[in-house]
């Protein structure tokens, strides 16, 4: 997609997003927003992957969502991207539905690798399944999204260890840094410090961009790309707004996991033009 195509996908996948938690009166739309741009850049430009499903992944790159509780922007780019019929959006979070609040295997659902429920197992997921492929002589390059907030789980930094330890250089791990979680700013219930300092003093290649300027995100996911193979974990901490594209939902805790009301989705929608066709 060219970079016009790509924002206006970004701005139809935020408008499933709110319209999804609306629908249920559940979920997550804050970092699910703000995490948008990212999304859309990794599966519509970046990854190469196909939509002929297959658990192994073998030839292909992989893309392992860490903090599954924005599972709705992970489901809408995996439908609008071909995984799945864009209109089981409508049943997320529902009986029976395979679109659960967070991602889970035993359903099923074409592009879900691992169950993301618990935080902190991402990284973990992400080295294995790199090692493999190096092992396995494989190619393709690993991707993975972690919330800042996350990384207050002690496994992360082990796995951030064991990836530098064992030079494991197809991998890139972006941090979602908005500086919220569930409950506050991330600075108030554990500061996280300076997490470019920690991540090069564990031995990554370090890159930073904002999270929010499509342009910027499509180049620093080359710029990372370039970056594997050369002996290091790759990183990228990737600063974004919570709720970007909503304004009452900008830059604050308190939309982590709330829905919209019937007026607030009104609201919301008006300020998310139509792009591509509602599910």
């Amino acid at each position: 997609m060219d970079l016009q195509n790509l924002k206006q996908t970004a701005t139809q996948v935020r408008r499933d997003i709110i319209r999804m938690v609306h629908a249920c009166q559940s979920g997550h739309p804050g970092g699910s927003l703000g995490c948008t741009d990212f999304m859309v850049a990794l599966y519509f430009d970046t990854m190469k992957y196909s939509t002929d499903f297959k658990m192994d992944g073998i030839g292909e790159d992989l893309f392992f969502l860490s903090n599954g509780h924005i599972s709705p922007v992970f489901y809408s780019v995996l439908a609008r991207a071909g995984y799945f019929p864009v209109s089981e959006l409508s049943t997320f979070r529902q009986i029976n539905s395979r679109l659960q609040g967070h991602p889970t295997t035993h359903e099923h659902l074409p592009g879900v690798r691992i169950a993301s429920g618990s935080l902190g197992q991402g990284m973990s997921v992400a080295a294995g399944a790199a090692l493999s492929k190096r092992l396995n002589n494989d190619d393709r390059i690993v991707y993975s999204l972690h919330g800042d907030g996350e990384l207050q789980e002690g496994q992360n930094w082990e796995a951030i260890m064991f990836a530098a330890h064992h030079k494991i250089d197809n991998m890139i791990a972006t941090i979602d840094v908005n500086g919220q979680q569930i409950d506050g700013p991330t600075s108030q219930v554990m500061s996280l410090g300076n997490l470019h300092q920690k991540f090069t003093a564990f031995g990554w290649h370090v890159l930073e961009m904002d999270g929010n300027n499509m342009e910027e995100v499509v180049n620093k996911l080359k710029e990372a790309k370039a970056a594997t193979g050369k002996g290091k974990p790759v990183c990228i901490l990737m600063h974004t707004i919570m709720g970007k594209g909503v304004d009452f939902m900008e830059g604050t805790h308190e939309w982590h996991g709330i829905a919209p009301s019937d007026k607030q989705l009104e609201a919301g929608l008006a300020q998310l033009p139509e792009t591509l066709g509602d599910y």
